[in-house]
């Protein structure tokens, strides 16, 4: 990892997502809390809700997120203690876990399974049509990687031998690159692929249909910085059920968050979206155990101590637990 790069980029965290909370009033400072996410999707929109709410400021949180678009290196940083937050998806935390970063915890999931669809246009329409064509991932070794190819093996199907990919960087590169020709098919999830769809491609596959189980969007700490810190992660957390609250049932205000930070106004691409990801989304930021045993069994192949891990040691559910005991998640949701 590159330090004077990492440095550079968490430097420009006032410029990438300026979350500062006031201190009116005499008020006690605010706890700063640095926070890293590595895509521009909906199901890591949490941390933007809590602040447009003001939910941050509730619990007196100084929460900086950053945006960098790759699993592995959020968890090189994470690791390095350049953050002591993230939201992302599991491979890179999973992967350097069975490496022996065991200071690495999972502390609550958003998205338990891939939501990923594939994109194209012209006479590119069934899964057939994929051999011999570049599809577009954010990144190698990435959700859109891992998706691609499980549910490309779906149709006996395996990269290099039917297919290429182009890594882009992310969705909106993904969009861009499709649109302008430079590849044929298009790995995207919501809402990016709705914007697709408005523009005239359309699915070859569907993968909210599929119910892939991945641990693809979680909220990743150390558990020295839970040590150190826990009221702060607690609160933090608290912050994040909040906002899963408002995301499933103020879709207004949620659509508004949406257009600021992905700058998206299209209605229809937002419905579209919203309608298809919510059903994804875990009210209650439950993270389930096959979710990160389908990452252990993904990377088993190529590193044996894999499957030695059981998914359980890479989580604590303390704040869960807490907020499920004390009545918190039953209040914010009303006793079923």
């Amino acid at each position: 990892m590159n330090k004077h790069f990492l440095s550079m980029v968490l430097g420009s965290i006032a410029l990438s997502f300026p979350f500062v909370a006031s201190n009116a009033h005499g008020a006690a400072a605010p706890d700063k809390l640095i926070g890293i996410h590595s895509a521009r999707v909906m199901s890591q929109s949490f941390p933007w809700v809590a602040h447009e709410a003001g939910i941050f400021k509730k619990y007196n949180l100084d929460f900086g997120l950053v945006f960098i678009a790759s699993s592995t290196i959020v968890t090189a940083a994470l690791l390095g203690g350049d953050a002591e937050m993230t939201v992302t998806g599991g491979i890179g935390n999973v992967a350097a876990y069975i490496k022996g970063a065991t200071d690495i915890v999972f502390t609550g999931g958003v998205k338990n399974v891939m939501t990923q669809t594939l994109v194209a246009g012209g006479n590119i329409k069934k899964p057939e049509d994929l051999k011999g064509k570049r599809i577009g991932v954010s990144r190698i070794g990435g959700n859109s990687h891992y998706f691609t190819i499980q549910a490309l093996r779906r149709y006996n199907m395996e990269p290099n031998r039917d297919y290429s990919f182009l890594q882009t960087g992310g969705d909106p590169e993904t969009l861009a690159a499709l649109m302008s020709g430079s590849l044929e098919v298009a790995n995207l999830t919501p809402p990016t692929d709705a914007q697709a769809i408005a523009k005239g491609y359309h699915y070859v596959i569907y993968g909210p249909d599929l119910k892939i189980p991945y641990s693809a969007t979680a909220f990743v700490t150390k558990r020295s910085v839970m040590a150190k810190r826990p009221v702060v992660i607690a609160n933090f957390m608290r912050a994040m059920a909040e906002a899963s609250k408002l995301v499933h049932t103020d879709r207004e205000f949620y659509y508004k968050v949406l257009g600021k930070y992905l700058r998206i106004q299209d209605r229809s691409v937002l419905d579209s979206a919203y309608n298809a990801e919510i059903k994804a989304l875990e009210p209650r930021l439950t993270i389930k155990m096959e979710s990160l045993q389908a990452i252990l069994d993904e990377l088993a192949p190529t590193d044996a101590r894999a499957k030695n891990i059981k998914p359980q040691e890479m989580v604590d559910n303390r704040y869960l637990d807490e907020m499920n005991k004390s009545g918190f998640m039953d209040q914010l949701w009303g006793k079923k």
